[in-house]
């Protein structure tokens, strides 16, 4: 979802601004990092209800997300950055804090993977800082290609095809959704 977040934001108010995002979303997925690897993953383990829980409550979002851009009446709308003055630099950081932590692949992702990449008979808070600038320079990377990519398909698909674009994005979610849940 942040990848698509960042996609989205680059065609319509460019990089530049995106990168206001990028950092709440850097921030949202440091802490869910963070909480894995101090014990969500053992709460899950311990109570695997929540996990079945947390797949379903993911799917359903996600179910809202892709109806909601299927039943749009308008695709993206693409504008030239240059001119967005109305963007709140506040708003695009907490819009990728929210989505970092709403996200439940991410929480899935992190509770499964960070685990076993912590040495019991290490000291724990080096261990952790690194993973976490690994994952973070990781995430910062892709999102920067994918905002870059946004800003050149949202000046090629310029009044072209963005309803398109919204309705297959919106379909991807809801295949997305249906595969969270039957995993």
């Amino acid at each position: 979802m942040c990848m698509t977040l960042a996609l989205t934001l680059g065609m319509s108010i460019g990089v530049r601004k995106t990168l206001w995002m990028m950092a709440g979303e850097l921030l949202g997925v440091a802490t869910v990092a963070i909480c894995a690897a101090i014990g969500v993953a053992g709460i899950v383990s311990k109570w695997p209800q929540l996990f079945i829980v947390l797949k379903i409550v993911g799917a359903a979002y996600l179910s809202y997300i892709g109806i909601a851009m299927l039943r749009a009446r308008q695709g993206i709308v693409i504008s030239d950055p240059s001119k967005q003055t109305d963007i709140s630099r506040i708003g695009l950081f907490n819009q990728g804090l929210i989505t970092a932590l709403s996200n439940p692949k991410g929480w899935i992702f992190m509770i499964s993977l960070l685990p076993p990449f912590i040495n019991p008979e290490l000291q724990f808070a080096p261990q952790l800082a690194a993973l976490i600038v690994i994952i973070l320079i990781s995430e910062l990377i892709c999102m920067l290609i994918y905002a870059n990519g946004g800003k050149t398909l949202g000046r090629l698909l310029k009044n072209k095809g963005d309803l398109v674009i919204n309705r297959i994005a919106g379909s991807l979610m809801l295949l997305v959704a249906i595969w969270l849940l039957f995993t």
